[in-house]
């Protein structure tokens, strides 16, 4: 009898124990009312890990297995998904205490919050794991969407956020970074923007900045800012829309060699080298070949390729290597037709870039809050050499129209024009003849000036083209006169013999127009890997 009651006893207690009810057995050693103390038994209940299998770090991933597995962009991410999704981006920043934590992701120029709190699906494991990751790590996290109460302040997508159940590390970053993304990202002021230098890096109001130098040493770093993701956007942008503009209008894409004998627009600022025994250089444009591909009847030709100049000029502006954009084109009558093509072409891209590249302005704007919106008129603004002096000498900027204009110059006439046209976007054209390459067709009706232009944005200039010397005794003669050895172009020259049309076109650098039209103060923002006369790594 005696045995029966004690396995009752026993079975009673071993219920109890399972649905965590031994807190009511009476013992007089510890009264009600007195807290008990933890219970070995509880601790080996905290001990099991409702998170396992839920977090950790991913096998190599060596392409052995292809699930299909369906990971969402952080651009992609809307509250009308409702079943749970992956997403893989990097650790931006992580912040835990207690039962909580939150991880802050980072894809492209977005940022975005996830949430962890312990629960019957979220273990104290889980969350100190995840609380040791490293910044700019590879993740993959899994979870709800859900709506926030409140914007998430330091997140780009602020109305949701990821209710998280699983992290799992891809590629764990290590812990010291060369500088923080967050210093490397703050508000610049225009005085700033407009003496960044490569200085050592400098404590500013108690916090770092990253200097010029640090940044570009670091350069893969540095192009994980979002500021810089919306940068090399846009510019894909101006490519995408140059080249879209111009097939639609009838051109044909080519690629010419940037090893050529002798200099492409005379003078000494090319890049030489020995080429098994011969002297050669890199091409400082693929100027002569585009005119030789209109002698082959391509009609109307462009080129999107680096092009080299060996300038020793350490300024805002200029880069020893340079992305190209170049189109030439048959005329009919006159140079206009050109200027005609290249204004409607530029159109296209600004409008484009407005209206599809609309938030990675805003996340550049974020970092340098003082620049204005480009402004520009679909009507064109056209002045001649003539005109521009004029309206220079009258705001009191002496100017003669037989030198060409300098940088402070330009500038000068920039803020006139935007003043009385309403337009950061203009040409000046009838340039004089000391101021063009020798290949520049001479007016008809004084031959000191030439029927070439120039295209501005804010005040700085961007292209270089004109109508083109299609007769080749006088294209001999003015190689000449320009002192170049006509032995050097030969094949160049010999293409004109053979009947050749009047052409025309022009050249423009890449990274200067997104840095005008973006309004940056540095070309070095636009060229995402810069070569100057300091600078050749990495």
């Amino acid at each position: 009898m005696e045995s029966e009651e004690f396995g009752s006893s026993v079975r009673l207690f071993a219920s109890m124990v399972k649905s965590d009810q031994t807190s009511k057995i009476y013992n007089p050693k510890h009264p009600p009312h007195v807290e008990r103390p933890k219970a070995k038994l509880t601790e080996q209940a905290e001990e099991v890990d409702v998170s396992a299998g839920n977090y950790g770090t991913l096998p190599l991933i060596q392409s052995v297995d292809y699930t299909h597995k369906r990971y969402f962009s952080l651009s992609e991410l809307s509250l009308n998904v409702t079943e749970p999704i992956w997403i893989r981006a990097r650790v931006h920043n992580t912040r835990f205490k207690g039962k909580l934590g939150f991880i802050i992701l980072r894809d492209t120029v977005h940022t975005f919050q996830c949430t962890m709190f312990l629960s019957d699906q979220v273990s104290r494991n889980l969350l100190k794991f995840a609380s040791d990751i490293t910044k700019e790590s590879i993740i993959d996290v899994y979870g709800t969407l859900k709506a926030t109460s409140q914007p998430v302040q330091s997140c780009s997508i602020n109305n949701m956020e990821l209710e998280t159940t699983k992290v799992f590390v891809v590629s764990k970053s290590q812990a010291s970074l060369p500088f923080q993304l967050d210093d490397a990202g703050q508000p610049m002021t225009l005085e700033q923007a407009e003496n960044e230098r490569d200085e050592d890096q400098a404590e500013e109001g108690g916090r770092a900045r990253v200097s010029q130098k640090l940044r570009l040493n670091n350069r893969v770093i540095d192009l994980r800012l979002p500021t810089n993701q919306a940068i090399y956007r846009v510019s894909s942008g101006v490519c995408q829309y140059f080249r879209e503009f111009l097939i639609q209008n009838g051109f044909v894409e080519i690629h010419t060699p940037k090893l050529i004998p002798g200099t492409s627009e005379g003078g000494t600022e090319v890049f030489k080298l020995d080429y098994f025994g011969r002297e050669a250089c890199l091409a400082q444009s693929p100027q002569l070949y585009k005119q030789m591909a209109i002698m082959g009847d391509l009609d109307r030709v462009f080129e999107i390729g680096p092009v080299f100049r060996a300038e020793n000029s350490n300024t805002h502006r200029h880069l020893c290597e340079f992305v190209g954009l170049d189109l030439e084109m048959a005329i009919k009558e006159h140079y206009f037709e050109v200027l005609e093509m290249i204004h409607g072409m530029f159109i296209h891209i600004f409008k484009n870039i407005e209206t599809h590249f609309a938030t990675e302005l805003q996340t550049i704007y974020k970092q340098f809050p003082f620049i204005q919106q480009f402004q520009y008129t679909e009507k064109p603004v056209w002045l001649t050499f003539h005109e521009a002096v004029a309206l220079l000498n009258e705001a009191g900027n002496p100017q003669s129209v037989h030198a060409d204009f300098n940088t402070a110059t330009e500038k000068q006439l920039g803020a006139i024009v935007k003043e009385r046209y309403h337009t950061d976007f203009y040409v000046v054209h009838r340039y004089p003849q000391e101021a063009r390459p020798f290949y520049t067709m001479l007016c008809a009706d004084d031959p000191e000036f030439t029927n070439s232009y120039d295209i501005f944005m804010r005040g700085e200039e961007i292209i270089s083209g004109a109508q083109r010397i299609h007769d080749p005794a006088m294209l001999r003669q003015r190689a000449i006169f320009k002192g170049i050895d006509v032995s050097t172009i030969k094949d160049y020259l010999d293409s004109f013999k053979f009947g050749a049309h009047p052409h025309g076109g022009c050249g423009v650098g890449l990274e200067r127009v997104v840095m005008l039209f973006v309004g940056l103060k540095n070309i070095r923002w636009t060229s995402m890997f810069p070569r100057d006369p300091k600078r050749i790594s990495p």
